[in-house]
């Protein structure tokens, strides 16, 4: 398989930086595993590494079960946040850069301590945490018309393309995050409403889900780091001339343009 997976790492690459899909990894491979996956996703950050980008976090995938339910999958899964793919509260963001882009609204976690598995709970994941912060995740499918399963998104580093980043960043204190509502607008108009509750039935424990998984890989979650803890809704298509803005109550709200 390692010949394999060193093809799928080109591929992937290659699929993003020309912004032109591949044919499901599964259709073509059908011996790939969920761990060969997670090693070609590995193999891919460390790759992009090399060429001087750098992690500032973690976001977790598939955690909603609207989510599960699109795309045909029964467990979470992840990916790493690199420099590159944070965008500013209110950015005007290009539809070329992408293939297929699709926005999620998630309450960021902003830590202060690290979070090391495989006995994380949600309780230790909020005693880490420093803020939470609105976010919109633009997710982009590097595989032909979002046609994926858990391995194809797994190795596309968990669908993931930018992170858009609130301004307002507020401690948990007094907050009930399960209970905490969201509604995603599209050009103004409501297209999605969520709660907290839908991230594996509060944020804190699909970050703490992550802590654990990553445990199994030897690594951990690193105080400072950006972690997503999974949408609220399902997904939204978007395209050039939108404007998509994610309203939190408290804890504030977040946009984006897209041209």
């Amino acid at each position: 398989m390692d010949a394999a997976v060193e093809r799928i790492v080109e591929e992937l690459i290659k699929a993003e930086s020309h912004q032109s899909p591949v044919e499901p990894l599964t259709a073509r491979y059908s011996g790939l595993t969920v761990s060969d996956a997670y090693q070609i996703q590995l193999e891919v950050i460390r790759k992009k590494l090399k060429e001087g980008h750098a992690v500032i976090g973690k976001k977790v995938g598939l955690t909603s079960k609207a989510m599960q339910q699109m795309l045909g999958v029964d467990e979470p899964d992840y990916g790493h946040l690199l420099t590159d793919m944070k965008i500013d509260d209110q950015a005007t963001v290009k539809v070329a850069e992408f293939i297929n882009p699709r926005v999620e609204a998630e309450i960021g976690f902003i830590l202060e301590q690290d979070l090391v598995g495989p006995n994380v709970n949600y309780l230790d994941v909020l005693m880490a945490t420093k803020y939470v912060v609105p976010t919109i995740e633009i997710i982009d499918s590097r595989i032909s018309d979002w046609n994926i399963k858990l391995v194809d998104t797994v190795a596309d580093n968990g669908s993931s393309a930018r992170v858009v980043v609130g301004k307002k960043l507020s401690t948990i204190a007094g907050l009930d995050l399960r209970t905490q509502g969201m509604v995603l607008y599209q050009n103004e108009v409501p297209v999605a409403t969520g709660a907290g509750t839908a991230a594996l039935g509060h944020p804190a424990q699909a970050v703490a889900w992550l802590a654990n998984k990553l445990s199994e890989f030897g690594m951990m979650l690193k105080a400072g780091e950006l972690i997503l803890p999974g949408s609220l809704s399902s997904a939204v298509a978007v395209k050039a001339g939108d404007t998509i803005s994610a309203h939190f109550g408290q804890l504030g709200k977040v946009s984006v343009t897209f041209e």
